[in-house]
């Protein structure tokens, strides 16, 4: 079994593959403060959950965006299994063509994720990554990475209206029942949700417009789910794209 990991700043995101099939997929709180011993307890207590053991764990792939917290998973994998995880960075052959300024500074979850899209769907695309931070990553019709946009997550723009107001309380992300609010709550939601809707559809469309041509938009993320419904234009909700693209870069690498 082979084990995928993806350390974002809010979830660390597990995935399981038997026979490059998917078994499960489990999130964990992002916790720099955490030790390897505790992060080999939650990843021992996951595997468990879902009726699998770590004596079952023949391999591991990571990606991460929060350096301090790799370590630490890493360190958990390897006392747990006995293998040394491969890490997403240099060195590590991925198959995708970077053409921005410069492509060491692409983070390993959008390289990962860009390599998932690339196996599954049509070029030329967009991929919209809903966590923290929202991400566009744009995929021209030859298959290169040329870049992207990054704007606050929808979760970043609630904290900060919450903590900029006195009067403002924080709700939880759950599709309004009807795009003008007749409370507070309700306004905050539609308020967020709706914006950020629009946001996602007119970011497409100006994209497309500077390509020149359509394009595939595949969403992602943790809030993708919620989003997603909102949205005016057609798009492809993948919620195990970065896992996908993990497993396709693990078996680049031949190990």
């Amino acid at each position: 079994m082979l084990l995928t990991i993806d350390i974002g700043n809010t979830n660390v995101t597990l995935g399981a593959y038997n026979s490059n099939i998917l078994s499960f997929t489990a999130r964990l709180s992002t916790d720099s403060g955490k030790t390897s011993d505790q992060y080999a307890i939650e990843i021992k207590d996951v595997l468990s959950l879902y009726g699998q053991s770590f004596e079952d764990i023949e391999d591991c792939i990571i990606s991460s965006v929060v350096p301090a917290v790799t370590e630490s998973v890493g360190g958990a994998v390897s006392k747990l299994c006995h293998i040394v995880p491969l890490i997403l960075g240099p060195g590590v052959k991925t198959g995708l063509n970077i053409k921005i300024d410069n492509p060491a500074q692409l983070g390993s979850d959008l390289v990962a994720e860009a390599v998932g899209a690339l196996q599954e769907y049509p070029l030329p695309q967009i991929i919209i990554d809903m966590g923290t931070a929202t991400t566009f990553s744009v995929i021209d019709q030859h298959g290169f990475y040329v870049g992207g946009m990054i704007t606050a997550g929808m979760a970043i723009s609630a904290e900060a209206l919450v903590r900029s107001t006195s009067q403002l309380s924080k709700v939880d992300f759950e599709k309004p029942k009807k795009l003008i609010g007749t409370n507070t709550v309700d306004c905050i939601k539609s308020g967020l949700m709706h914006a950020t809707a629009c946001s996602i559809d007119g970011m497409a469309e100006r994209i497309e417009a500077e390509l020149g041509q359509p394009c595939t938009v595949i969403i992602t993320g943790g809030l993708a789910g919620v989003i997603k419904p909102l949205c005016k234009r057609g798009m492809i909700l993948d919620e195990d794209l970065i896992l996908k693209g993990l497993l396709h870069i693990y078996h680049k690498n031949c190990r």
